[in-house]
């Protein structure tokens, strides 16, 4: 089966399913072209998890087996090509908190327990530690200074998008590693899409408060108090308004909800779902 032609990518120039391996991933171009830097994102496929798990989950906080996550880690980062116990995965509550890493953070979350709480994302300046961070509907952001080596990986649910997790991320860089914001190529990664994300008026208006300008590109109003909500739109509106390039913010195209056979969604299956994961590295030189 060619997976690639039977998901509904908006456009593949954006992200590439990598088949070759045993594990299906994505990776994208954007990102692919860019040296010192290895990344990912898992899907649903090629894992050992069973029933609404299936397959390649990668949550141990949601009632899946405990073994067979573990095997799941073990097959992606083979796949990808990242040492599992240099991994250090967040922990996600939605809200803005950026943590910086260090080599004496490898494997916390994962391999060995963790010193923190709260934490949406990551920001690093020293290679081989693969961050991790994790989505089911949830809007991954990558960002790579492309001048120093200094990459960040947050997670972006419509709570952080309005808070603008991707400015956080991004200051975090400035004042950490003295990255130059036009320096910074983002992606904005598979995340569920406007026409699959249906909000409340409440909703609508908290994004309508934060984002005055180019609001009309982030809600569609559908009638009856409802809206469509554009994360894609809004996190790059955040990332426009921190001082990003324009040509340096990138967009997946890939929707979570559309493509529910083969990516988690939250939305699509009312929560009964596995967790996928993005990875970030910077390389050595």
């Amino acid at each position: 089966m060619n997976l690639e032609q039977n998901m509904h990518f908006t456009n593949n120039e954006h992200a590439v399913l990598n088949t070759t391996g045993e594990v299906p991933y994505l990776t994208f171009p954007c990102l692919s072209k860019l040296p010192s830097i290895q990344h990912g994102f898992s899907t649903k496929l090629g894992g050992v998890s069973k029933g609404i798990f299936e397959s390649m989950n990668l949550s141990y906080s949601s009632g899946d087996d405990s073994a067979d996550v573990d095997e799941n880690y073990k097959r992606i980062c083979a796949g990808m090509g990242f040492v599992l116990e240099d991994v250090v995965a967040t922990h996600q509550v939605h809200k803005t908190t950026v943590r910086v890493i260090t080599s004496q953070d490898k494997g916390k979350g994962l391999s060995k327990p963790r010193d923190y709480e709260g934490v949406d994302g990551f920001i690093t300046n020293e290679p081989g530690i693969p961050l991790a961070t994790f989505y089911a509907d949830c809007v991954p952001l990558f960002l790579v200074d492309t001048r120093q080596p200094a990459i960040g990986l947050s997670h972006s649910g419509w709570r952080g998008t309005v808070s603008r997790m991707g400015q956080v991320t991004l200051q975090a860089m400035v004042k950490h590693f003295g990255t130059n914001p036009k320096d910074v190529t983002v992606l904005i990664g598979p995340s569920i899409c406007r026409d699959c994300y249906e909000v409340s008026k409440d909703l609508a208006e908290a994004f309508s408060s934060e984002f005055k300008v180019g609001i009309t590109d982030i809600l569609k109003e559908k009638g009856n108090g409802k809206y469509h909500l554009n994360l894609w739109e809004a996190n790059r509106r955040v990332f426009l308004e921190a001082g990003i390039q324009e040509e340096n913010i990138h967009i997946s195209e890939v929707c979570t909800c559309c493509n529910s056979k083969w990516l988690f969604s939250h939305r699509a299956t009312m929560g009964k779902r596995g967790t996928m994961a993005a990875f970030l590295m910077l390389t050595d030189p």
